[in-house]
């Protein structure tokens, strides 16, 4: 604020109309002149102008409540005319066709439960394939055979390792891009 410029009567009552009317903070500020967007929210709070939306409670046995007490007990109606109105959404993307999950082949099948073990029994060898909830006892790795230099099974490492190419080709079919 300029040093010549300070809240006088006439500005104060000016500042009280302005805010009464629904005038914003910046629109204020341009029409006094002189202060800034924040000298005038400050006023606001210091005069108690801050609730414009705000319902006021009828006093009860001639007295009224502090105002803490009066917006704890405001109805959810009150509460909610001061909320801002809700968007409604117009347009959405639709769901994307994903495709029938296929027929189980030889190579899908579920592994034999004698096949699963153990972290204390995974050897070097197995297929370190994890299956279950972790946080459960009955939590297994699959235990085959693994391919050597990977830690999984031919069936496992069909799943983990996808071409580039495929994976692309899968995304297109379930209609993304």
């Amino acid at each position: 604020m300029e040093a010549g410029l300070s809240w006088t009567d006439e500005r104060v009552d000016l500042l009280r109309r302005l805010w009464e009317d629904g005038q914003s903070a910046s629109k204020i500020a341009a029409q006094l002149g002189g202060v800034t967007r924040n000298a005038v929210i400050g006023k606001v709070h210091r005069l108690g102008l801050a609730g414009r939306v705000k319902a006021v409670p009828a006093p009860v046995n001639g007295r009224r409540k502090p105002e803490r007490e009066a917006e704890a007990e405001a109805s959810p109606i009150e509460v909610m005319e001061e909320a801002p109105e809700p968007i409604a959404i117009t347009a959405h993307r639709p769901a994307p066709d994903f495709p029938p999950p296929a027929a189980p082949t030889a190579d899908s099948v579920p592994l034999a439960v004698s096949e699963r073990v153990t972290i204390m029994d995974l050897r070097e060898s197995m297929c370190r394939w994890p299956m279950g909830d972790p946080t459960t006892p009955e939590f297994r790795f699959c235990g085959a055979r693994s391919i050597t230099g990977l830690p999984y099974c031919t069936h496992h490492a069909q799943i983990a390792y996808q071409p580039a190419a495929e994976r692309k080709r899968d995304r297109r079919v379930a209609g993304f891009r």
